[in-house]
């Protein structure tokens, strides 16, 4: 299907004015958010200097949407998304205060960090599928390829600016400054979503056979599609198996580069540089068409460079290694979030969606614990890169059936029920 070619697409998206005032206030919180994702990973190592207290704090961070994410789904598709994003960001603002005066106050512990970590996951966890399922209402169908693509390119310049914001205020300021900062961004972002202005939308008819059914449907519906089934396999061995390099950085910046606080921002900067890179290289190609074999050779690119990474003890190595695995790591999930989106069925949107962010956040909990434990004993560098192999192996795999997929995900949008 070709979609509005280039970078006209962006400007047509973000001209109209609830994807704006959403995507200004989005693209703030998400600078919040990666500094405390950096500032609680630096506070974790600090307290405790564990690899397996690291990955415990990333499995608090993204474990919890397994639990909550199946229900979040159903409730996305039943409830008023706006809604239930605004009162999420509440709750993600208040967690943000809490770490700031325990940080400041010299109270923190590792079990005070571990809970508020664990709290923010189940929140995000309930917020994400909602988050999800709201951008087409947001778009019209035909910019919903560039919009998706705009929300990946601002969460990876995000994931860029935010860490070197991060590093620059832990140094100067200590820890707590970059929870400060934080919480200002989710007041930032509320004000903006008081901009967004959606007509009611239609309530679905209360499904007689209840919550688990539906969440049960869900299941069978991506089980049963010739495209997603095999994409969201593929999602999920990347999520486990590559993914959690992302969360082991502060331990990689420490132990293998010897590069402190600074150097962790410049690790994870660099992961955003590539990924902002990759983003808006595939919004401007601006067509579907290839986009499953292209998301299938990007996950192979993100596996090979992660095996470069962790081959290496320096920085001028790493950098560009980290470079190209973050340009891999958003083409391959922003085409298949996009695939997904524009071959889903409306009335399933929130529960597909639901898996999705389950998978996409709590496969790097995951991993990054297992790995975080095995570190203990092998080093940092063994886990991940047995990972990255892995990885490799089911990306060869799904390639062998890449034209089956491409013809279920890239051929008629939407879809009925029981394709």
């Amino acid at each position: 299907m070709k979609s509005r070619a280039g970078f006209g697409a962006i400007a047509r998206a973000l001209r109209n004015p609830n994807y704006g005032a959403y995507t200004a206030g989005s693209s703030i919180s998400l600078i919040g958010t990666w500094m405390q994702r950096i500032a609680v990973g630096w506070l974790a190592w600090e307290l405790t200097g564990s690899g397996a207290w690291l990955g415990a704090v990333a499995f608090a961070d993204l474990f919890p949407t397994i639990v909550v994410g199946p229900l979040a789904g159903v409730l996305a598709d039943r409830w008023d998304q706006l809604r239930v994003i605004r009162i999420g960001q509440v709750l993600g603002l208040l967690q943000a205060l809490a770490l700031f005066a325990l940080t400041a106050t010299g109270t923190i512990t590792i079990g005070m960090l571990l809970a508020l970590t664990l709290f923010l996951g189940i929140v995000a966890g309930m917020n994400q599928p909602a988050r999800l399922a709201l951008i087409p209402s947001l778009v019209p169908r035909e910019d919903l390829s560039a919009a998706v693509a705009i929300n990946s390119i601002i969460f990876n310049a995000a994931r860029f600016i935010g860490p070197a914001a991060a590093g620059a205020l832990i140094v100067t300021g200590g820890t707590a400054s970059a929870f400060a900062v934080n919480a200002a961004t989710f007041v930032l972002f509320l004000v903006a979503l008081t901009r967004v202005r959606l007509p009611p939308a239609p309530r679905p008819p209360k499904a007689a056979a209840g919550i688990t059914a539906e969440i049960a449907e869900g299941v069978r519906y991506v089980a049963g599609h010739a495209g997603m089934a095999p994409m969201m396999l593929l999602l999920l061995a990347t999520c486990l198996f590559v993914r959690p390099v992302i969360e082991l950085l502060p331990g990689f910046a420490a132990d293998v580069f010897g590069a402190g606080a600074a150097g962790l921002a410049l690790l994870t900067s660099t992961v955003g540089a590539g990924a902002v890179l990759g983003g808006l290289w595939l919004a401007g190609r601006g067509d579907t068409a290839g986009l499953t074999r292209l998301a299938l050779a990007n996950t192979a690119l993100l596996a090979l460079a992660v095996l470069l990474f962790v081959a290496t003890d320096r920085l001028w190595v790493a950098v560009p290694a980290l470079l190209a695995a973050g340009g891999g790591m958003v083409v391959a999930g922003v085409g298949t979030q996009t695939l997904i989106q524009l071959s889903i069925h409306p009335g399933m949107r929130g529960r597909v969606m639901s898996l999705y962010g389950l998978t996409f956040r709590a496969g790097p909990a995951v991993g990054a614990l297992a790995m975080g434990v095995i570190s203990e004993e092998t080093g940092l560098r063994w886990p991940v890169a047995v990972g990255a192999l892995l990885t490799l192996s089911a990306c060869l795999a799904a390639w062998s059936r890449r034209k089956r997929m491409a013809a279920a995900l890239e051929g008629v949008p939407g879809g009925s029920v029981a394709d």
